[in-house]
This record gives C-alpha cells, sequence and structure tokens, in this order.
C-alpha cells in the first residue's frame, strides 16, 4: 500500500507477503538436489529397463536387428544386461548404466573371432554351427529418446512447481 501525505511518502509492506517471497527464493538459493537427482536417475534406469523388455529399439528410434534364433532380442543375455542396470545420484548428478561385462558389446556391436581355434562353434537354437567369425550388431540400449527426454522435462516440471507451490 503506498500514500502521499503532502511531499513525503510513505510505503507500507506486508510483512506476510515479503516473508513468503523470501521463502521461494531461499529454497532455491540453498537447494539440495539430492531427491531430484535421484528422481532423474530412477527414471533413466526404469527408460533403460523399458527398452530392453518392451520397446526393442535404440534411443533414436531404429528397431534392433533380430537375433538369429529368432526370439527375443537380448533374451538370455538380457537377464545378465537388466541384472545390471543401475543408478547412482548425488547432490548434483545422476547417471545409471549397466555393469555387466559385457554390456557394451550390446550397446556398440562386435565381431567375434575365434582365440585358439580354426573356428568359432556355438549352438543357434537346436544346431550347432560354425563360423570364422560372428558379428553381433550394436543394439544401443543406454541413451535417451525423444519420449524419455519429454519424461525427464515432465519430472523437472513437477518437481519445480511443486517446489514453488509450498
Amino acid at each position: 500500500m503506498t500514500s502521499i501525505s503532502g511531499i513525503g511518502l510513505t510505503i507500507h509492506l506486508d510483512d506476510a507477503s515479503f516473508e513468503k517471497a523470501l521463502s521461494k527464493l531461499d529454497s532455491l538459493v540453498s537447494f539440495d538436489g539430492r531427491d531430484l537427482m535421484e528422481a532423474i536417475a530412477t527414471l533413466g534406469e526404469s527408460q533403460t529397463r523399458r527398452r530392453i523388455i518392451e520397446e526393442k529399439t535404440a534411443p533414436d528410434g531404429t528397431p534392433w536387428k533380430p537375433n538369429l534364433e529368432g526370439t527375443s532380442i537380448l533374451q538370455r543375455s538380457g537377464l545378465n544386461l537388466l541384472a545390471s542396470l543401475a543408478f547412482s545420484s548425488t547432490e548434483d548428478e545422476a547417471e545409471w548404466g549397466a555393469a555387466w561385462e559385457f554390456a557394451h558389446i550390446h550397446q556398440e556391436g562386435a565381431v567375434i573371432t575365434p582365440k585358439n581355434a580354426g573356428a568359432l562353434r556355438f549352438k543357434v537354437g537346436n544346431r550347432t554351427a560354425h563360423a570364422n567369425s560372428v558379428t553381433i550388431p550394436a543394439r544401443p540400449f543406454i541413451g535417451l529418446s525423444q519420449e524419455n527426454h519429454d519424461e525427464l522435462q515432465n519430472l523437472l516440471t513437477d518437481y519445480f512447481s511443486h517446489m514453488g507451490a509450498t
């Protein structure tokens, strides 16, 4: 409320509104990001699990190449892959990924050649196969699709709108 009396100027501050504004400002200045970073990391890990179990596409939307057995892609190795998915978070960082020693082969692809024999020997379904080399195509599972970006954006929007409501 402002009033002018004579030549002077009087300013009246409503303490309740001022305290509320300071409280909101203080929550941003003294922001502790641990809960937010954990929520981001949890969501990222969940998105990665969904990609392996259901979507079967790279983050850019490219479908994974089928396997020789014609079974669900990453079905057998996916159990190891899924079991190794984990996340970590701190006050200012969120990360997730796979700790399985062969996870990078699925992410990047690889060519397997024999170390001590003339050929590789392996099973494809019920039959035994031999090959001089085997190319495992890249089936990227780590990364963010547009849908993943949108989900993360929604998480951030929800988080900060609830933060502002307090």
